[in-house]
C-alpha cells in the first residue's frame, strides 16, 4: 500500500520561501549545477526505490530513422505498461495523483484510466542553454513585486528557486528553441464526442533564448518573445489573427497585443488578451493565461513554493504524437483516448497560486505541478471562487530531439462542471513543428498581422 507523499523538504534541492524576495543563489549553490543537480536544477539522482532513475543527460542522440520534418519516432516504443490505474484500484495510487487527476477518475469512472510506463528522464537541451543557466544563476533577480526579471538571459533564471514566483518564471522562460513555426489545431468535443477542428498556424520568436542575447539587450528592448497566431479553419473563423509581444519588465510595459478581425478587416489593440479572458475560439473552456499551462503576468496571485513530490504525469507522449493516428482516434467523449496516453512517475515542484485580495480572476486558486527536469508545468489543478475544483489541465510532453527541447505535443483542459474538454495542439495530421526558422522582428508587427489575416 502506498503511503501519502510528503512534500520533499527545502534542503533536498535548495532553500525556498513563501515570499517574493529578490534572492540570489551563492557561487557554492551554483556549483551544484551539473554536479548533484542537473544543469537546470533537478536532482540528478533517482529516488529511493529506483522507480525514478538517475538523470544521465536525457536524449542526446537523434534516432537513426529520424529526419527533420517527420513526426518523431518513439525511442521507447519497446516499453511495456507497468500497471494500469482505473476505478478498481484507484485507492492504491491516490498518493501519486493530484486532486484534479483523481477528479477525472470520479467524473468518468467507466472510461478514464492511466497506463503507467517506466520512467524515462528524457529531457535534454543545448549546451549553450546549460552554460547560460550556470553563468547567470548567481545574478538573476525578480524585479520589485516579482512581475518581471533582470540580470539574466537564455537559461533557466532560477535553477534553485527560493519561492513560487521564481519557479513559475522558470516555466515561462524554459527553453523551446528560438524561432519556431507550428501547425495544428484544437477540438472541443461535446458530451457525445462530436467535434469540429479549429486549425492554427503559429510563429514564435523567443528573444530571450537567442544565443547572442544578453541581460543588457533584453532590458533595453524589454521583449521576452513575440507570438503570432492565425486561424486557418473553419471558414467562418479563417483569417482571424493575434499578435503578442511579451515583456521582460511587465511593470514598465505590460503585455502588448493586437488582433485582426476578418469582418472588420482591421487590426486593433487588444489589452484584454490576458488573465481570464476566454482563450481564442475555446468555447470558454480555457482562459487566456491557461495557454501553455500558464502564461503572462503573475501579478494577480500570491505564489507559494510548497516543495516537491512524486507524481504520475504525461511524459514521452510519442504514441499520442504519432502521425499514424487520426483525430478521431484521439478525441473521445469525456477525455482523450487513454489507450494512446503514456504516464510516468516523475518528481515535480508544487507551486500554489492564490488570488490576491482586491483582485479578480476566474480561478481563486491554482496548483501547478512542474516537472523538475524541464520546468514544464505538467498538471494544473484550477479552483473556482467557491474553492471547488473547476478545471484540471495536463500537458502531454516529449523530447523534440532535433533541437533538443522538452515541450508539450498536446494540452488538454478538462472542465469538471460542463463535463467537456479542450484539446489544443492536435498536429498528428499536420506538418511538424519547424525549429529551423530565422524570423525577424518585421514579421511580428501590426502590418504583418494584417497580412497574415488576409492570406
Amino acid at each position: 500500500m502506498l503511503t501519502k507523499p510528503t512534500l520533499i523538504a527545502a534542503a533536498f534541492c535548495g532553500l525556498f520561501a513563501t515570499t517574493a524576495v529578490q534572492a540570489k543563489i551563492s557561487p557554492e549553490q551554483a556549483a551544484r549545477l551539473g554536479a548533484d543537480l542537473t544543469p537546470i536544477g533537478a536532482v540528478k539522482a533517482g529516488n529511493e526505490d529506483g522507480s525514478i532513475p538517475e538523470w544521465n543527460g536525457g536524449i542526446t542522440e537523434v534516432p537513426a530513422n529520424y529526419k527533420p520534418g517527420m513526426h518523431h519516432p518513439d525511442p521507447f516504443a519497446a516499453d511495456q505498461v507497468l500497471y494500469t490505474i482505473d476505478k478498481s484500484n484507484l485507492e492504491q495510487y491516490k498518493s501519486l495523483l493530484s486532486p484534479g487527476q483523481i477528479a477525472l477518475f470520479e467524473a468518468y469512472p467507466d472510461t478514464f484510466k492511466m497506463q503507467v510506463y517506466p520512467t524515462r528522464r528524457s529531457a535534454s537541451y543545448p549546451q549553450s542553454f546549460y552554460d547560460a543557466t550556470k553563468k547567470y544563476a548567481t545574478q538573476a533577480e525578480l524585479i520589485e513585486g516579482g512581475n518581471g526579471i533582470k540580470n539574466t538571459a537564455i537559461g533557466i533564471p532560477f535553477p534553485i528557486p527560493s519561492n513560487g514566483l521564481e519557479a513559475i518564471w522558470n516555466h515561462l522562460l524554459r527553453y523551446r528553441g528560438q524561432s519556431i513555426s507550428r501547425f495544428g489545431g484544437q477540438a472541443m468535443p461535446t458530451a457525445s464526442g462530436a467535434y469540429n477542428l479549429i486549425g492554427f498556424d503559429e510563429q514564435l520568436l523567443i528573444k530571450y533564448a537567442d544565443n547572442d542575447a544578453t541581460p543588457e539587450q533584453l532590458e533595453e528592448s524589454n521583449i521576452l518573445f513575440k507570438f503570432k497566431q492565425r486561424v486557418t479553419e473553419p471558414a467562418r473563423l479563417a483569417g482571424t489573427a493575434l499578435l503578442v509581444h511579451e515583456t521582460m519588465d511587465q511593470i514598465l510595459t505590460p503585455r502588448q497585443a493586437w488582433t485582426y478581425n476578418t469582418g472588420q478587416r482591421r487590426v486593433r489593440r487588444a489589452p484584454n488578451v490576458a488573465y481570464d479572458a476566454p482563450g481564442t475560439a475555446s468555447d470558454n473552456l480555457r482562459t487566456t493565461d491557461d495557454f501553455d499551462m500558464f502564461n503572462g503576468s503573475p501579478n494577480r496571485y500570491n505564489w507559494e513554493l510548497k516543495g516537491k513530490q512524486e507524481l504520475l504525469i504525461p511524459y514521452n507522449s510519442y504514441k499520442l504524437h504519432s502521425d499514424s493516428l487520426s483525430y478521431d482516434d484521439i478525441i473521445k467523449p469525456g477525455h482523450v483516448n487513454p489507450e494512446h496516453v503514456r504516464y510516468e512517475k516523475h518528481r515535480v515542484w508544487v507551486v500554489e497560486a492564490t488570488l490576491k485580495e482586491g483582485t479578480r480572476h476566474t480561478y481563486k486558486k491554482r496548483t501547478f505541478y512542474i516537472d523538475e527536469d524541464s520546468w514544464q508545468i505538467s498538471v494544473a489543478d484550477l479552483y473556482d471562487n467557491r474553492d471547488q475544483l473547476y478545471r484540471v489541465a495536463m500537458a502531454h510532453g516529449l523530447n523534440y530531439y532535433e533541437v533538443p527541447t522538452q515541450w508539450s505535443t498536446l494540452e488538454v483542459y478538462h472542465d469538471l462542471n460542463s463535463r467537456r474538454y479542450l484539446a489544443i495542439g492536435l498536429d498528428n495530421q499536420e506538418e511538424m513543428y519547424d525549429f529551423s526558422q530565422s524570423f525577424n522582428d518585421n514579421e511580428f508587427t501590426s502590418n504583418a498581422l494584417r497580412r497574415e489575416g488576409r492570406r
